[in-house]
């Protein structure tokens, strides 16, 4: 009986008197890009997008029946191209132009995602608590997702935007109690460095980016008339009129302007008919500056007009030209119509 109390007594002590010091480490899996996709320019409703990561901790062995108990933080900053984490966080296309957006910690979207432990916005508190079995050690794993919500009614330009969290934008801080018998309780803080059974804190863990798409836009399309005006009998001289054609991009929406050649052209020399008399023609010719130099016409990188989105109305003149005329013109009303092609 006494051999047998001895060696309760050892046992009492041995499990009463140790204070885990096995090693825990926390590390996570890189997020996948989160998209927002096309985003409309001033667009009525927000748009939204998630992206997740696993957050995975490992504590080496330790008892029979050990625990472990694990508060981490996890911080994500300004980014690459921002300003700041609040109001409002900040991505940007190849010219610079911001587009506002903002992470969040839940579906609700009401708290932001921030990066320092007691400051606000702050990090992201999970906990983790898991057995820690005396041959294989233990660990536990969560799955954190990343909302996303960019605001409506933002006037954007056209472009591909995006920025990118890593390095320092993104931070895991974690304390951790393990326990030989029992349940660990867990730190009152992911800062806590005394008392428990270790702290850490890891920076670049979980790089990942945020992208967005802003589509060109044209849109408010205005033509005017060209009117060559009366001549007496036969064409002696040009005669030059303009038109204009109108119309309102989206900023830094790269278009082109093509000119067809009409419905009655001869060759590439685009004709006015007459009304009544479908056997007479008046040639004229369309051009891209007042010089009238340059056709207007409807071949890729030969005779189109190209030009830049501002967001606001824009407005081009068509230089029209009808030369002398070679014979006889009968009396009468002569016209055409263009097609107008507008590529962004």
């Amino acid at each position: 009986m006494r051999l047998l109390l001895g060696g309760l007594l050892a046992l009492a002590g041995l499990v009463g008197a140790g204070v885990a010091r096995a090693d825990t480490t926390c590390t996570t899996t890189t997020p996948v890009t989160a998209a927002f996709g096309n985003v409309g320019n001033a667009a009525a409703a927000p748009s939204f997008t998630t992206t997740t990561f696993t957050i995975t901790c490992n504590t080496a062995a330790l008892s029979l029946l050990a625990t472990a108990s694990v508060r981490a933080c996890i911080g994500i900053g300004v980014g690459s191209t921002g300003v700041a984490i609040s109001p409002l966080r900040r991505m940007t296309n190849t010219t610079a132009d911001p587009l506002s957006f903002q992470l969040f910690t839940s579906a609700a979207y009401s708290t932001i995602w921030g990066l320092t432990p007691g400051t606000s916005p702050g990090p992201q508190v999970v906990d983790l608590n898991y057995s820690v079995p005396l041959l294989t050690g233990g660990s536990g794993a969560v799955t954190v997702t990343i909302y996303g919500r960019i605001p409506a009614s933002q006037t954007l330009a056209a472009g591909s935007y995006s920025t990118a969290f890593n390095g320092a934008d993104v931070r895991l801080e974690y304390a951790y109690n393990e326990v030989l018998l029992g349940t660990a309780t867990a730190p009152a803080a992911c800062t806590t460095a005394t008392g428990v059974s270790g702290h850490k804190t890891a920076t670049g863990g979980f790089p990942f980016t945020v992208t967005a798409t802003v589509l060109p836009q044209c849109s408010a399309y205005v033509t005017t008339d060209m009117d060559f005006g009366t001549s007496a009998g036969t064409i002696t001289a040009n005669i030059d009129r303009t038109s204009t054609i109108g119309l309102t991009c989206l900023n830094r929406t790269a278009y082109t302007i093509a000119l067809d050649n009409g419905l009655y052209a001869n060759g590439s020399v685009r004709r006015m008919r007459h009304t009544t008399n479908p056997a007479f023609f008046i040639p004229y010719a369309l051009y891209r500056e007042s010089t009238r130099t340059q056709r207007w016409g409807s071949t890729a990188n030969v005779d189109l007009v190209s030009g830049t989105g501002t967001g606001s109305a824009q407005t081009l003149t068509v230089y029209g030209r009808a030369p002398p005329t070679v014979g006889a013109v009968a009396a009468g009303s002569y016209s055409d119509q263009i097609k107008v092609t507008i590529t962004y």
